[in-house]
């Protein structure tokens, strides 16, 4: 089957394949070939190949060496892969510690296996986690061609939204003012402030904002992110009128910041609200949230109403992408 590949001269394979290898980004399931002079790199997620390096497609051999955790543990365990870290939700001590043991011994390029020791909880929306193998809970992950630094013992993230991150990021133009409510690390503020914006970034966890400035830098962005530790509604009047895109990634609460929103909101702005309801009538709750705070004030349209993913039975997470318009 045709395969996304980085191909490179010869010549350039290894660096290109060191480069590849510290993003995170090599697909593992096949191996790398040499034809006519060029090296191919199988790859996992073309989107996120520097924009140096070329992709194509073309057919590759299976890798058939490779041990994986379900060739030691005869059954196929669950887990989520953070960088170089394996995140777990195990209740018997004994078989987590058993899936653990088989992922370090696996050949997937994993270090780390953290469990699940509680839910996530408070303001700042952290949980606890096992330490089942690695040396701490600190992880890089990279995700669209950007890099995040961020410990899951004091911030919170998911990498399950890295598609509905992207999406969003796609819709920005150079040179926009982006307001992002619940910041966090960056996951949204990065990626939108390569794409030429200028980007506020505002959380109540003062260890989320220090990763978010440290990102900012690392991706080349610090001047374009201002990342400020405070509840965003005491934030909000210090941007009043100036946001072309708002950002509301607190999906069970949303609804309680918008008033905050509307007042960032400048004269044609686009508002993501993030919502978790029931599935008999998922967008409405959200849609009659945002007319209340923005209406007669605003026109507002709502230009995409999307499911991002399944939250619990009956339950989902979604995403509408408003437009106010004053």
């Amino acid at each position: 089957m045709d395969v996304p590949c980085v191909r490179v001269p010869r010549e350039e394979g290894e660096a290109a394949r060191q480069r590849l290898a510290d993003a995170d980004l090599i697909d593992d399931d096949y191996e790398l070939t040499v034809e006519d002079g060029s090296l191919y790199v199988p790859v996992a997620d073309p989107a996120a190949v520097p924009e140096d390096l070329e992709v194509v497609s073309r057919p590759l051999e299976e890798r058939e060496t490779q041990t994986t955790p379900a060739d030691l543990l005869g059954f196929e365990p669950s887990y989520e892969r953070l960088g170089r870290a394996a995140l777990i939700d195990e209740d018997d001590p004994e078989r987590a510690r058993a899936i653990a043991d088989a992922i370090v011994a696996s050949d997937l390029p994993l270090e780390t296996v953290l469990n699940k020791a509680s839910k996530v909880k408070g303001e700042t929306r952290v949980r606890d986690w096992e330490l089942l193998a690695g040396e701490n809970t600190v992880v890089v992950h990279r995700e669209y061609g950007c890099e995040f630094l961020l410990d899951l013992a004091a911030v919170y993230f998911s990498p399950r939204l890295a598609t509905e991150r992207h999406r969003v990021t796609e819709q920005v133009s150079e040179g926009e003012h982006a307001f992002d409510m619940f910041a966090g690390v960056g996951p949204f503020a990065i990626p939108v402030a390569k794409r030429g914006a200028e980007c506020v970034g505002v959380d109540v966890n003062p260890d989320a904002i220090d990763y978010l400035r440290e990102n900012a830098r690392r991706n080349g962005v610090a001047d374009r992110v201002t990342a400020v530790c405070e509840d965003v509604r005491e934030v909000a009047p210090e941007y009043a009128d100036w946001g072309d895109r708002v950002v509301m990634n607190l999906p069970h609460s949303a609804d309680e910041f918008l008033e905050s929103a509307v007042a960032v909101a400048g004269d044609d702005c686009v508002l993501h609200y993030y919502d978790i309801q029931h599935e008999d009538d998922p967008f409405g709750p959200g849609e009659r949230a945002i007319r209340d705070a923005a209406e007669p004030a605003y026109d507002v349209t709502v230009e995409t109403e999307r499911v991002v993913r399944s939250y619990a039975p009956h339950e989902l997470n979604v995403c509408l992408d408003v437009r106010l318009e004053r």
